[in-house]
């Protein structure tokens, strides 16, 4: 069955067409067009002549949880409720990212992620795994549990890389032990991400030689910008083989230094993440990551020493913030939240942008930045009430 999204205000990745008209088939974009739609089986209404815009869905590829769930729950009804809870938000697809825990425990969770990637959820795609730690510094360990915090063992990751789950990883690779692990991810096409780390600026550049091309959280959790010693802050914006994450949250960085990446390092190289925590899209109180209790009140969540643990911002909101503070224009913005997300979560060419061939994950938001609507393979799998 063929479906018309006509009226609609496309953005594209060479820019906007403002009386577009998409029309898909077999969950992919047919055909991409402007004015004289052709006919379909089924029409959806773009109401572009209203302000909305037609994007690809965000995707997340840095996120634990929501809504009361995180992926160490290890359970398909966590994944389920996620799903649902995601595309709400504009989500189309997500890495379920786990936190430093117990062998078991971390095992647990790639295997139920492994058993529902390629799989129809009620809303976005598990595209895989985010293994964020347990292979990281000690002394940058930032929210994840010091008690787990312990080097690379082939005893226990070969295990783990072979649920076939892990997409991307941050691993700290100024530990000696980790980089036989490193060696083994990108032997099978993981992406490996430096964070949670004390590396030096030399040490960053000598990691990025092995093949890193990736920066988790960048400013957070590792060695920071001065100006005589970069650190990775300064090795990770300087150098054009790495992506950096950033949170938009406006807690985890200030707005200007949002900006201040997206300058560097261009919008093909920035990937908007959540870092979210079961407490997002909960009301305040306490929640658990990684058994450590976190404390969520008034749009924060931390340890109870102070600490920054995770955010409860969601991905239309992060959206939102960094268009703010950067007043980048939606083509621009839409790089960062879908194409460049997708290209490092392994699915560039399949994922992240309005073009032929591609997955019918879209998204229809209002003047406002709004989610209306979420597609994901065809499917309408999120409609915002009246």
């Amino acid at each position: 069955m063929t479906q018309l999204i006509d009226n609609a205000t496309l953005i594209t990745p060479s820019g906007t067409l403002t009386k577009g008209w998409l029309l898909l088939d077999k969950g992919r974009i047919a055909v991409i067009g402007e004015h004289h739609p052709p006919p379909a089986d089924d029409y959806l209404n773009g109401r572009g002549d209203e302000g909305w815009v037609v994007l690809p869905g965000y995707i997340d590829i840095h996120v634990h949880g929501s809504i009361g769930c995180d992926t160490m729950n290890g359970t398909p009804e966590a994944l389920a409720a996620l799903s649902t809870f995601f595309a709400s938000k504009g989500v189309t697809g997500w890495l379920a990212t786990t936190v430093t825990n117990s062998d078991a425990a971390t095992h647990r969770a790639l295997e139920n992620v492994a058993a529902h990637m390629g799989k129809r959820m009620p809303g976005a795609a598990v595209l895989g795994a985010h293994l964020e730690g347990p292979y990281i510094n000690m002394k940058a360990k930032g929210a994840q549990n010091g008690a787990f915090v312990r080097p690379a063992d082939p005893a226990e990751y070969e295990r783990w890389l072979a649920t076939g789950a892990i997409r991307l990883t941050t691993v700290a690779p100024e530990i000696e032990a980790n980089r036989a692990f490193i060696r083994a991810c990108l032997e099978r096409g993981i992406v490996v991400s430096i964070g949670h780390t004390q590396a030096t600026y030399e040490e960053a550049l000598a990691a990025f030689d092995m093949g890193i091309s990736h920066a988790t959280h960048t400013f957070n959790a590792m060695t920071p910008l001065h100006h005589r010693k970069p650190g990775v802050v300064g090795a990770v914006l300087t150098d054009p083989r790495i992506t950096c994450e950033i949170i938009p949250d406006l807690f985890h960085v200030h707005g200007a230094m949002v900006s201040l990446v997206a300058a560097a390092k261009g919008s093909d190289q920035v990937a908007l993440i959540t870092d979210a925590i079961a407490g997002a899209g909960m009301s305040d109180g306490i929640y658990d990551l990684g058994g450590q209790a976190v404390t969520v009140r008034n749009g924060e969540a931390t340890l109870a020493d102070g600490t920054l643990a995770g955010s409860i911002v969601t991905m239309d909101q992060a959206v939102r913030n960094a268009r703010a503070v950067t007043g980048l224009d939606w083509t621009t913005i839409s790089r960062m939240a879908s194409a460049t997300p997708a290209r490092q979560a392994g699915y560039g060419g399949q994922k992240g942008m309005i073009r032929v061939d591609y997955d019918a994950d879209l998204i229809l938001l209002d003047s406002h930045g709004e989610i209306q609507i979420t597609i994901v393979g065809g499917n309408v799998v999120y409609q915002r009430k009246s």
